[in-house]
């Protein structure tokens, strides 16, 4: 015999993220205005508490060479042992916006390898903060994706989000057909602005020719949220 029974508790969460913040030239010269914003996952071997580390790849990377971008830039570091955690980032990404002049319809998100998953499973559900995303070297849930197209919230902007999903053609770390995957599963619920780019050379490191090309912020600033 099976009776029903029903289960009740309050969970809490302690959350602590390390991360490296970028303003652009001319931030404080006007206070009226507002700046697109670009969170920025890193990969698996760039956790810890060593914040420094998240500079390795990636734009944070080129803000350490000198490069400037238009844009404010965070950088967040997952702890040791962790993976990224959707509800820590927009907690996150809210505090920060509470901070700073952000022009919240013009928010941004990318990421590399762990980052990549990351961005794919942050974009699959809360694609309503941002305005286009980049996950690089990728992969992620499809059925975040599915159920959420048929959420009357998150299907809208699941199908109207632009995504740019890049990938090495001989990854044997993350194979290309997880970036195929997503992307496919995008198109199949009605999403017509996603695209995927394939390096036939490259393997894991996907994202050190995708970072170095102005055509992937170019992209990224030519998107805001409607």
């Amino acid at each position: 015999m099976q009776k029903r029974h029903t289960f009740e508790t309050t969970l809490t969460r302690r959350a602590s993220l390390g991360y490296l913040l970028y303003l652009p030239k001319g931030y404080d010269a006007n206070a009226a205005k507002q700046w697109p914003l670009m969170l920025f996952l890193h990969g698996a071997g760039e956790r810890g508490s060593d914040v420094a580390k998240v500079a390795v790849h990636g734009p944070p990377k080129l803000v350490k060479q000198g490069r400037e971008f238009p844009f404010i830039l965070v950088s967040p570091q997952c702890p040791a042992g962790e993976t990224w955690n959707s509800e820590v980032l927009l907690a996150l990404l809210d505090d920060v916006i509470a901070r700073h002049k952000v022009d919240t319809s013009r928010v941004y998100l990318t990421g590399l390898s762990m980052g990549g998953y990351g961005s794919w499973a942050l974009a699959a559900r809360h694609p309503e903060r941002f305005a286009a995303v980049a996950p690089i070297c990728g992969g992620g849930n499809t059925i975040d994706v599915l159920l959420g197209s048929r959420d009357p919230g998150r299907g809208p902007a699941l199908k109207a989000l632009p995504v740019w999903a890049f990938h090495g053609a001989k990854d044997t770390v993350v194979p290309l057909n997880e970036s195929e995957r997503m992307i496919s599963t995008f198109k199949r619920m009605g999403n017509t602005g996603v695209k995927l780019t394939v390096y036939p050379e490259a393997q894991h490191d996907s994202w050190t020719e995708t970072y170095n090309n102005q055509e992937l912020y170019d992209w990224f600033l030519s998107h805001a949220r409607k």
